[in-house]
This record gives structure tokens, sequence and C-alpha cells, in this order.
């Protein structure tokens, strides 16, 4: 637990959902459970093949948020650090202690500017994405005023269609004016290519991935060309690792949703056409639900609604289940289809939510449970931060 964490006056289902030394069976609903023992394996396994395949592996701080969670990446799956997409989350992670910290996103907002540039005298190192000529000038001015550093990865555009550069002649003109400006130093390259990490089968996100690392490693030979050299070339996700660490170009992983998994990324096939949470990996992350009403003989109705999760990428899956199915939700209720009338009123399930990243930012805590018992309580430490 994060040691700045006190449950000190906290009211259990109204603070809190739940204590450590709790039993699973007691804890208020909705909440997020996570599986110690899954969540462990997940980031022992990660860490292994990132080590292996001589990888840094910098987690994605915005999937789960926490500060603790990060810190167990990097104890059990040495990660380097997080990559997350705010200046104000990221201040979260440094001064929760995370000594490494890239947002992997523009900043452009004066404000927000000046906010980074002072991260670094809280001891951490601080890169941010950068894809635009202007914004060079105004990063070097406020790491200039606040006598700090601030380290600049290149944005490529390579398929996600959002921000980066698409050419090897705009990297090369940014690599060099990040070069020349005080305070500021070039570091390497952000090249995550997102819109293919959910795409079912292996085959077609090994082609989007083909497509990348081509586009990457002649931005990288455009550098050298001209004396640039690039310490890091960073990307990969969940969907996409096993091509970034083959690929001879990328040195930097920034998995995010393999500790967690979710429906949606469980659908995907891997190169043998399994499941990729059929053995590749677990899931660790879940919504608590409670049925608070049967009273049609083939329908439940739990408390976890809209509000309790994003269903942007799906509903969520009833965990370890066949025999009932999560249908349709509103703000504060979700359905079950219960044909067999097996479900009773308090009884308890487990869902795997749609997509992780949103339906964590929706809650305050996880409750971390090993042998049916709350091990942990852990803050969700960076919600609400999306400045």
């Amino acid at each position: 637990m994060n040691k700045a964490t006190s449950f000190e006056g906290l009211e259990v289902g109204y603070d809190i959902p739940a204590l450590p030394g709790m039993a699973q069976a007691d804890v208020q609903t909705p909440c997020l459970i996570l599986d110690l023992d899954a969540l462990e394996r997940n980031i022992v396994k990660m860490g292994d093949y990132a080590r292996a395949h001589g990888m840094r592996h910098r987690v994605h701080g915005k999937m789960h948020k926490s500060v603790d969670v990060a810190k167990l990446q990097e104890r059990l799956g040495g990660s380097v650090g997080v990559c997350c997409q705010k200046v104000s989350e990221a201040e979260v992670f440094v001064r929760g202690g995370i000594k490494d910290v890239l947002v992997s996103n523009q900043v452009r907002d004066l404000a927000k500017i000046d906010r980074l540039a002072r991260l670094p005298k809280l001891g951490s190192r601080i890169i941010v994405c950068v894809d635009d000529l202007a914004n060079v000038a105004d990063l070097s001015a406020a790491a200039v005023t606040h006598g700090t550093t601030l380290e600049c990865f290149i944005e490529i555009d390579c398929g996600a269609g959002r921000c980066g550069v698409t050419t090897t002649e705009a990297v090369v003109a940014l690599a060099q004016a990040i070069s020349a400006a005080p305070g500021l130093k070039f570091t390497g390259i952000q090249a995550y290519q997102g819109a293919m990490q959910h795409m079912d089968r292996y085959e077609d996100r090994k082609a989007k991935l083909d497509a990348a690392i081509a586009q990457v490693k002649a931005a990288v030979e455009g550098l050298k060309a001209v004396g640039i050299t690039t310490e890091l070339v960073s990307g990969g996700g969940t969907g996409s690792y096993y091509f970034e660490a083959a690929s001879g170009v990328y040195n930097e992983l920034q998995c995010g949703s393999y500790a967690f998994m979710d429906a949606d990324y469980g659908r995907i096939l891997d190169k043998d056409g399994q499941r990729i949470d059929h053995g590749e990996w677990e899931n660790a992350l879940f919504i608590l639900t409670s049925v608070m009403s049967h009273v049609k003989a083939d329908r439940a109705v739990v408390d976890a609604g809209l509000k309790a999760q994003s269903v942007d990428s799906g509903l969520p899956v009833i965990f370890g289940r066949t025999d009932v199915k999560y249908i349709k939700c509103s703000d504060e209720h979700g359905v079950v289809d219960d044909p067999a009338g097996v479900l009773k009123v308090n009884d308890k399930l487990l869902l795997v939510p749609g997509h992780c990243d949103p339906t964590c930012n929706v809650h305050d805590w996880y409750v971390g449970v090993r042998n049916g018992v709350v091990e942990v309580v852990w803050p969700v430490s960076a919600r609400g931060k999306a400045y």
C-alpha cells in the first residue's frame, strides 16, 4: 500500500468498499476487485519477457492510474517507470516516487508546460512527446525558467491517425530543433500503433506493425545520417509487444492492459489462434457486483451499471460462468439473463469489464484479494487527474 494512504476514519460502505482482513463476501458493491495472484503472475511474466528480449518495459500508468500498482510492476516485473497521458497524471506518479515518467502525449497549454517543467525538481526523469516545431520553443523556455531539463520523444504517427509526424524529414527537423534548444534533450521516438491493438487476427496485427516498423527504421536511419543518436524507441502494447520486441529497432515497451486484462483484449487471438485470455494473460481485474432484484423469473438485476464501468468496447462478461449472461445496463442497473433462475438476491458476481482503462477511472479504490480475503486496498491515485 502507498505509505501515504490511511484508512483512519473511513467507513466501509460510505468512504471505502472494504478494509484489509475482510472476507471478499463482505465487500461492498459495486467495486473493483484485483485477484492478486493473477495480477502478480501477469506482471512477472511480462517482466521476464522484456528482460529475455533485451527490452525496457515502461508500464502504461493511464491504464490503472495507481502508484501502488506501478510500484508492484517495478518490484515484480522490473519495469523502468511509467508512461501516462496528462501532466497532472504524471505528477501523481512523480509525487508517489516513480523516477522515470513519460508523458506519451503532446503538452501545449503554457500553464501545463510550466507545471511539466517543474516536475524534474521532484527527482524524476521527465520525457514528453513533440510533433510540432512550435512546441519546442515553449518547452525550452519553461525548462530554462525553472532550471530543469525536459527530455523529448518525437512522436511518429505510425498508423493510429492521431498525433505525430509521418515523414523522416519531419522527424529530423524536430530532432535538430530539440537538440539546439536550451533545457531540452532529444532522447528518442514515440511510435505506438494504437489502432491495431484490438484487431482479432494475429496476421492483421502483424501487417500493421510491419508497416510501422519500416517507418520507424527509416526515421532512425535518417537521424543517424545527420549524426543524431536515438537512445530510445518506445511503443508496443498488449496486442503487439512481440512484434516490437523482434523488430530490431524498438528497445522500450509500453504495455499496460496485460496486467489487468479486459473482455475486449481477451477476444484477440495469438499466433496459434487462441484467445489471449486463455493462456497468454489472466483476468486479474473484476467488477464485483450484487444481485439486487430478481422479481422476473429469467432476469436478475445487479448494482453495476453504466456508472460502475465503461461499455465503449462492449458489455462486461460474467467471469467463470456460462449459465448467466450480462445483457444490458442503464445508469445504476445491470440486467443479467438467468434462464434457469439460478441467481438469488445478494448473490455476488465477478464481471470482466469491456475496457479496463476507463472503467478503473470511475472508481476510487482497488480491493486486492487473495484466497477470498482482502489483503490490500489501494487508491486509484490519479483518478480525476485529466489536466
